[in-house]
């Protein structure tokens, strides 16, 4: 059994655990990410690392998902929106602290191929990850391999336009598709219904304590399962955006499966019901092609580590 550490780094929290080679966490540490300083940052990775190798001393290597661009080389984030990271060297840094090999991944891509190897995606060679959670991650796998693109920063699935100049992203452009199919924007429709029709959405309002910038998204979920009208309106609206996202994304990759992660796929069917008649209904050739599948993630908030883990093993 070979054990590796898998470090994800996201803006608020590092979590770092110990791997073995079926996907398994054996033990797993959190720290608060220094997020303004990109020094203290890479010292916080190494903290966990050290902790974790002090009780599992035979760890390989530690593979590290971070929520930003990383370079072909596995080796520099380009740029992180939620840190203070810009061209980082960061394998070498922690490299240097820790004395172990490092792989630096993104952190979608990480997400992606944990649900691969141990998660929804299992024995699928073709499958794409889609994350909704406040914006749209997403992550590859092509032919059974993580495809990364030439320069390391493909998949970046929630920044292709689907509305021209549509909804302002932070990206810098307009009309990505993450402005209207993903958390956030389940919370925008939300609050624009309360602000507009507040008769109509009366029980969303309630569990807002009155206010329509006190609805987030468990608010949402809560009144559409229990059958508000406005909250399944707003997963409607939503799934209409993510099933045609996948549609096209379909037409361009054909995979056999869509694995939805993030927080708004913890939502189940209130999602996925829609997501899918959306997605037939508008992909391509319709009537004359496979649908492929699609699925919730499996791991959890769990699943970047496992990636992250088992990007290191198989380094």
């Amino acid at each position: 059994m070979t054990l590796t550490i898998g470090v994800d780094v996201g803006g608020t929290k590092v979590a770092a655990g110990v791997v073995d080679d079926r996907g398994r966490i054996l033990e797993k540490v959190r720290r608060p990410t220094p997020s303004t300083s990109p020094h203290e940052t890479a010292r916080v990775i190494a903290e966990v690392v050290e902790l974790l190798k002090s009780r599992f001393g035979e760890v390989e290597a530690v593979g590290l998902g971070a929520a930003g661009f990383v370079d072909e080389s596995r080796a520099t984030v380009l740029f992180a929106p939620n840190l203070a990271w810009r061209d980082e060297p960061i394998k070498k840094k922690v490299e240097g602290e820790v004395g172990l090999p490092v792989v630096v991944e993104n952190d979608a891509n990480a997400i992606a191929w944990g649900e691969a190897k141990f998660g929804a995606g299992r024995g699928e060679d073709h499958m794409i990850l889609v994350a909704l959670g406040t914006g749209i991650g997403g992550g590859l796998i092509l032919n059974g391999e993580l495809y990364r693109g030439r320069f390391g920063i493909g998949a970046e699935f929630g920044h292709y336009r689907v509305v021209p100049d549509g909804r302002r992203c932070g990206c810098g452009n307009r009309g990505c598709w993450e402005q209207y199919a993903s958390g956030n924007a389940l919370v925008a429709e939300a609050r624009e219904i309360a602000r507009v029709s507040p008769a109509l959405a009366g029980r969303l309002l309630e569990l807002g304590d009155g206010r329509p910038e006190g609805i987030s998204g468990p608010e949402i979920t809560e009144a559409a399962r229990e059958g508000d009208s406005a909250a399944l309106e707003c997963f409607r609206t939503i799934a209409r955006w993510v099933g045609q996202g996948l549609a096209d994304l379909a037409a361009i990759l054909d995979p056999g499966a869509f694995v939805i992660g993030g927080g708004l796929s913890e939502a189940g069917d209130l999602l996925l019901g829609p997501t899918r008649e959306a997605f037939e209904n508008a992909l391509t050739g319709r009537g004359h092609r496979a649908f492929a599948d699609i699925r919730i993630a499996e791991l959890g908030p769990d699943a970047g580590i496992v990636g992250a883990a088992d990007l290191a093993r198989s380094r």
